[in-house]
């Protein structure tokens, strides 16, 4: 993930704000980021971007590499769908039959990823 590594403390301590009902940008954005973030650790690869406009991209999934223009899997979501799946809350098929992810490709499915582990 470019730019700065977020620290898992500030990360587990801003998403269980978010969790508790924080919607304050800096703890949201800092929850979509490490969450992000860990997805992208724990799943390292680079043929699925996830984007959670405007906080955060990321390239993640084992597979063939991506390197210019629009990247052929592409999932993209809101912060507090992202959040709701990223922690367990929501599932991906709930999510996409809601059509609270647009995902294209056909390796944009993180089901078999998600949650993501947030315990430090």
């Amino acid at each position: 993930m470019p730019g700065r590594t977020i620290d898992d403390a500030e990360g587990a301590a801003a998403l269980q704000a978010v969790v508790g009902g924080a919607t304050d940008r800096a703890s949201v954005a800092t929850a979509v980021r490490w969450t992000l973030q860990r997805l992208a650790e724990d799943v390292p690869g680079n043929s699925v971007e996830v984007r959670v406009p405007p906080f955060a991209a990321v390239q993640a999934v084992p597979g063939p590499r991506h390197t210019r223009g629009t990247p052929p899997n592409v999932i993209e979501t809101d912060a507090t769908t992202w959040i709701a799946l990223a922690t367990g809350a929501l599932r991906w098929d709930d999510a996409s039959v809601a059509t609270k992810v647009s995902a294209s490709g056909s390796r944009a499915d993180l089901a078999s990823f998600l949650p993501v582990r947030t315990t430090v």
